[in-house]
Order: structure tokens, then C-alpha cells, then sequence
């Protein structure tokens, strides 16, 4: 008896911490997975050239593209999406480089050459006339697409967006001028939190569990970050010279208070922009459909319906 006994307070251990070390990443991953299913969206995967490229999609009507920015992935769109693929078609990739898709130590993951895959990526999935809409370096490469290919944008979506030269320092110029820790490199759950607080006016609530998982995350992307953030960083203000290409009617979309990229940016874009709408969210950060899902979302689809 009391060897049956410890055979199964042995098993009952063994069972604990196993459900200890996969439990926090299947709740990470049941969430993730609910979010999705919320917006009505489908994971799904192409192979372009040389990437495999993991994709979201979902909805029906007119398709909108949703390009993410520098280190993140397509699931920053999908609390976005909710409010929107009721009415429209919605595919939000992970950019080759990022999140699940595909990344290559020898390949360039500049604005030019990620246009170009994008519209490989377009036409491996059949779109062949579409809004598209770009967070951060996601808007610059979104420009940078309706600027190469511009018959195939009905709309172009920025959303906090680089590509221009900022009026005013933000704040991380200034800490990065001055030599300090850049606060966007993240390898503990003390830098998150102070990410999160620096990207968002009002950071989400992420449980311990799910913070431990996404610094893991981040560390596992950290070497093939570094390498794409050097190549992105020389191209900060090459899309400005071009904005006079593009002719697709554009919403600029932006928080008040990023502190990544000054709001000041929307002066070079209403400038060089030849048909373009200006919206600023008032106590909003860095990612607008993040933060205030629905609220970015009612602007972005009134834009839309907007002649």
C-alpha cells in the first residue's frame, strides 16, 4: 500500500511540474488563440521566395493589409481587427524577419526590400487591389509599397509611422543621443515593464506568467533584431523625399504622447502627402491600436468610408 502510495505522489509531482513549465505558455497561447478567434481570424502560412511568411486573415469585404512594426508580429493588430473585419477583409503577416515568419542572417530587411516581398506575398495569397495601413516602421514600409506599387492601394493607413525626419527630438532620440540604455532592448521583466510604460500612456495588464514567456520571446528574436534595427535605422527619413509619389488618400494617425516617435512627425507627412487626412488620439502612445483598439479603429474606418 504504501509503495502504491508513493508511486502515485510521485506521478502527482511529476504531473505538477509538468503543468508548472507548460502551463503559463499554453495560457499564453489559449489567449493569443481567443483574441484571434474574437476578430474572426485564421492563422495561416505561404512560402515567398526564400520565406515562409505566417499570416492572420479573416473578414469579408474590400481587403486591408496591416503591416506591424520593428520587433513585433501580426497579433498587435488583432484587438484592431475585431472592429473591423465585420465589414472588411483583413490580412496582418509577420513580416519575414519577425514573429513566426521566416528569418535569414544573410538576407536585407530594409523598407525596399520588405515592399518588395510584401508584394510577392500579395500575390502568392491572390489580393490584387487593397487598402494597407503601417504601425511605426510597418507604416514606413507601407509608404514605401505605395510608393512602388501604387495601382494596387486603394488607401494608405499610417500609423505612427517613421520614414520622416521628426520637427522635435522624442524622447528616445534624446536618451539615445545622450549614450544611455536604449529602453526598447528588453531581457528581463524589469525591462518590459519599463518598455511597455514607454510605448503606452496606459500599459495593458499582463500577468507575471505571460511576462516571463514574452522576455523569453524577445531574447530568442534579440540577435536577428539587432541586425534588422541596424539596417532600418539608416532609412528613418528616406521615405520623406518620396511622399510626393504617393497618390493613394492617406490617414496619419498618431498618439499625442509617443514618446518613440515625436507627434511632430505629422507635419513632414501633411506636407509632402498629396491628399492626406490627419488624425491625433489624445493620451495615446506608440500603438494607437493597441492601446485604444476600438477608438483607433472607429477613426480608421470612418476614413475609409470618407470620399
Amino acid at each position: 500500500m504504501k509503495k502504491k502510495l508513493a508511486v502515485v505522489l510521485a506521478a502527482a509531482a511529476a504531473l505538477a511540474v509538468a503543468l508548472y513549465l507548460v502551463l503559463p505558455d499554453l495560457l499564453v497561447k489559449w489567449a493569443r488563440q481567443s483574441d484571434r478567434k474574437a476578430a474572426g481570424l485564421q492563422d495561416k502560412s505561404v512560402r515567398v521566395g526564400d520565406h515562409e511568411i505566417v499570416y492572420l486573415e479573416g473578414g469579408k469585404g474590400e481587403t486591408i493589409l496591416m503591416v506591424h512594426g520593428f520587433s513585433a508580429n501580426k497579433d498587435n493588430w488583432t484587438r484592431f481587427a475585431k472592429s473591423i473585419t465585420p465589414a472588411y477583409h483583413v490580412v496582418a503577416p509577420d513580416l519575414p524577419g519577425f514573429g513566426d515568419s521566416t528569418y535569414l542572417e544573410n538576407a536585407s530587411y530594409g523598407a525596399v526590400d520588405q515592399a518588395k516581398r510584401l508584394d510577392q506575398f500579395v500575390s502568392a495569397i491572390g489580393l490584387k487591389k487593397f487598402h494597407i495601413v503601417g504601425n511605426s516602421m510597418g507604416g514606413h514600409i507601407a509608404g514605401r509599397y505605395a510608393v512602388m506599387f501604387p495601382e494596387k492601394v486603394i488607401t494608405l493607413g499610417l500609423f505612427n509611422a517613421t520614414g520622416v525626419k521628426s520637427p522635435e527630438d522624442s524622447e528616445l532620440g534624446k536618451i539615445l543621443a545622450k549614450g544611455q540604455p536604449n529602453p526598447l532592448i528588453v531581457g528581463s521583466v524589469e525591462d518590459l515593464d519599463r518598455l511597455l510604460k514607454f510605448a503606452f500612456v496606459a500599459p495593458p495588464e499582463i500577468p507575471g506568467f505571460a511576462k516571463k514567456l514574452l522576455v523569453d520571446e524577445a531574447l530568442r528574436h534579440r540577435p536577428s533584431n539587432q541586425r534588422i534595427g541596424k539596417q532600418i535605422s539608416a532609412e528613418l527619413g528616406a521615405l520623406e523625399p518620396d511622399l510626393p509619389k504617393i497618390k493613394a488618400r492617406t490617414l496619419v494617425l498618431w498618439g499625442d504622447q509617443d514618446r518613440l516617435l515625436h507627434v511632430s512627425s505629422v507635419k513632414p507627412f501633411e506636407k509632402g502627402l498629396a491628399n492626406c487626412t490627419a488624425v491625433i488620439m489624445k493620451d495615446c502612445g506608440h500603438l494607437p491600436m493597441m492601446e485604444r483598439p476600438e477608438e483607433t479603429a472607429r477613426h480608421y474606418t470612418a476614413f475609409l468610408k470618407s470620399k
